[in-house]
C-alpha cells in the first residue's frame, strides 16, 4: 500500500534516536512511531481488516510483521 524510505523523512533516523534518547530511555524492541509516508488508505477508504498483515522493513535492520485480528 505504502512504499517510502527515511530519507524522504524531514529528520533522519539518527536525529530521531538521539533526540528522543535524550528525554527517555530507549530499549531493544522499543519502537519509534513517525507517521505515514504517501499513500495511506484513508482517503481511498481502504482499511485493514482481519487476516491482512502489516509488514515493517527498515533496510540492515530486518522485519516487522503484525497480523489484523478481531479484538
Amino acid at each position: 500500500m505504502q512504499d517510502a524510505d527515511t530519507g524522504l523523512m524531514v529528520y533522519d533516523t539518527w536525529h530521531l534516536v538521539e533526540f528522543i534518547s535524550q528525554r527517555a530511555t530507549l530499549r531493544a524492541g522499543d519502537i519509534i512511531a513517525t507517521g505515514t509516508p504517501f499513500g495511506v488508505g484513508g482517503f481511498r477508504e481502504i482499511f485493514l481488516k482481519a487476516g491482512d498483515v502489516v509488514r515493517i522493513e527498515l533496510e540492515g535492520v530486518g522485519v516487522l510483521e503484525n497480523p489484523v485480528v478481531n479484538a
